[in-house]
């Protein structure tokens, strides 16, 4: 696993959203590029089909919104909070995610390839089917979560603690079991023989 340094490049904003209340607002199908999102209220929020591009949002609460075949493209999340938020099928690629609240979060699908989650606490998240490409998962806290069928290729996963994490079914082969805790984490037997073998074991079958 290459530990790589990735810094997401800055957008400059063209246009800012401060302080709106979207609570249970339908943007399903819109289209918004540079624009700084600020102390928003996205609570209850339905997003099928909309894009949002190079947007920057900050302390904006995406309390149970539910997002379907949406896209956050080289996006950037500050502080903000996810609470029993559903993405399914969206595509997050280059999107950098910093000190935001995660609890409940359920991602189903979809692409998230390249995305930064640095120290993100998925302790309380459900992560099934989506593709984590390179992703940059430094030391970010999983304990009891659930990342299933999740493709981990290229990852960066140093220090992430998988303590009792589902990790059933998703792709392990960038990881570095000398560099994380995955003390209880739940695996295949396939998954195992990948383990032991970063591990530097000689695995035989008698």
């Amino acid at each position: 696993m290459a530990d790589r340094a990735r810094s997401a490049p800055t957008f400059e904003s063209t246009s800012t959203v401060a302080s709106a209340d979207w609570e249970g607002r339908d943007v399903s199908g819109e289209s918004h590029t540079g624009v700084l999102f600020t102390d928003c209220d996205f609570t209850e929020l339905v997003n099928s089909g909309g894009v949002f591009t190079e947007c920057t949002f900050r302390r904006v609460k995406f309390n149970a919104s539910v997002h379907t075949d949406a896209a956050f493209v080289n996006c950037t999340f500050a502080n903000c909070i996810f609470f029993d938020a559903r993405f399914t099928g969206c595509k997050c690629i280059g999107s950098r995610f910093e000190k935001c609240d995660f609890d409940l979060l359920q991602v189903d699908g979809g692409n998230w390839s390249f995305v930064q989650l640095r120290g993100a606490d998925l302790r309380r998240a459900t992560i099934t089917g989506a593709r984590l490409l390179d992703a940059d998962l430094t030391q970010a806290r999983c304990e009891g979560s659930s990342l299933r069928d999740v493709d981990l290729s290229g990852a960066t996963m140093r220090g992430v603690n998988f303590t009792d994490c589902d990790l059933r079914g998703s792709e392990l082969g960038a990881i570095n079991p000398a560099e994380m805790i995955l003390v209880g984490a739940i695996v295949t037997a396939q998954q195992a023989l990948v383990i032991a073998q970063a591990y530097g074991l000689d695995v035989r079958a008698d």
